[in-house]
């Protein structure tokens, strides 16, 4: 069974219904795998949640029960941390910029994410990123890391 790193961009659709968040579903009751997310999407989440109140596609209430599930998910192990970010990840992520930013329009986070995510790739902790990003995704794969799209889903892997 693949262990999955997956990416704010994905982690965000087990929250609040959208495209792609009955894929992420699907992924995370896959049984045998693992879903990983970094501490930086631990951040990037509360992001995400502002822009979603300020956009008014949740309210203040549906905020509170997205925090406590997403608290509950990573209590019950449904979700698991990355261990910590290291100088490396920051290193890693500068050259993936200088590799992939201009011709692939990398961005900082992303590279930071991406750089997190190869090297759990490397030490085998997991086989694929999920992003719902596909500029993401195509650097992920330039960098020898197969990537999904829960937007654009195929089969769960296997």
């Amino acid at each position: 069974m693949p262990n999955y790193f997956l990416d704010t961009s994905a982690l965000a659709k087990l929250y609040h219904q959208e495209s792609g968040s009955d894929y992420m579903d699907r992924i995370l009751e896959q049984q045998g795998s693992r879903s990983l997310i970094s501490r930086l999407s631990i951040v990037e989440f509360e992001s995400v949640l502002a822009m979603k109140v300020r956009t008014k596609e949740i309210d203040q209430p549906a905020l509170e029960v997205v925090r406590r599930r997403f608290r509950s998910d990573l209590a019950r192990q449904r979700l698991f941390v990355a261990p910590p970010v290291h100088e490396s990840h920051f290193q890693s992520a500068r050259k993936l910029l200088v590799q992939y930013g201009v011709s692939e329009g990398l961005r900082t986070l992303d590279a930071l994410q991406l750089a997190i995510a190869l090297d759990l790739h490397r030490l085998g902790n997991i086989s694929t990123i999920v992003a719902a990003d596909q500029r993401l995704c195509r650097v992920s794969s330039l960098a020898g890391c197969t990537a999904i799209n829960p937007e654009q889903p195929g089969p769960i892997l296997i």
